[in-house]
């Protein structure tokens, strides 16, 4: 049994307080968007001028870009935490790259999550759909979870890499229920 020491607990308390506000803004989010459902005006709701399958076009191509910026996210923060073989020690300038590159991610997802909350809000229709809209709202909070945690100190070593890491994954969701489904014409191949 391994006792924490009070600056231990403080700082998993502050991890913990943090998480639970990502949660909360999840649930806010899921909250507002069931409440703006709006099914009739989807193809109709433009973005950058195009409607119809125009958009879904050019938020698969958003969405793909924000998923390569978020793998290249992961490739430069194990860099960071060294833990690339054979990469060595990352120049201070890998994080200043690390962090611009997480804020163009998260702007790029800006507008397709804006037209998904106007054109769609949050459904469950389908399986597809419903883990869509879920883990928009989760990487909205989680993001800001993360925005968090990077201004504050003294947390336990394992707090950055987890909240990063579960971006990325919630990244990954989105891209696959959305992106690849329309590549994949309006299928998902598995």
């Amino acid at each position: 049994m391994t006792f924490q020491s009070a600056d231990q607990k403080a700082a998993t308390g502050r991890v913990a307080v943090i998480g639970l506000i990502g949660l909360v803004t999840a649930g806010i989010l899921y909250i507002v968007g069931r409440a703006i459902v709006n099914t009739s005006s989807y193809s109709t709701v433009g973005l950058f001028g195009q409607t119809g399958v125009g958009v879904l076009s050019l938020k698969s191509l958003l969405a793909t870009i924000a998923l390569g910026l978020a793998v290249l996210q992961v490739g430069l923060a194990m860099w960071i935490y060294q833990k690339l073989p054979f990469a060595g020690r990352a120049p201070k300038r890998i994080g200043i790259t690390h962090r611009t590159v997480g804020v163009v991610a998260v702007v790029v997802t800006l507008p397709v999550a804006i037209h998904c909350a106007i054109a769609y809000g949050v459904q469950v229709s389908s399986l597809r759909v419903g883990i869509h809209s879920i883990a928009g709202c989760f990487f909205y909070g989680a993001f800001l979870a993360k925005v968090l945690l990077v201004h504050t100190k003294r947390l336990p070593g394992w707090a950055l890499p987890v909240a990063g890491g579960v971006l990325a994954v919630l990244m990954a969701v989105l891209w696959y229920t959305s992106a690849l489904w329309y590549y994949d014409g309006f299928s998902l191949p598995f």
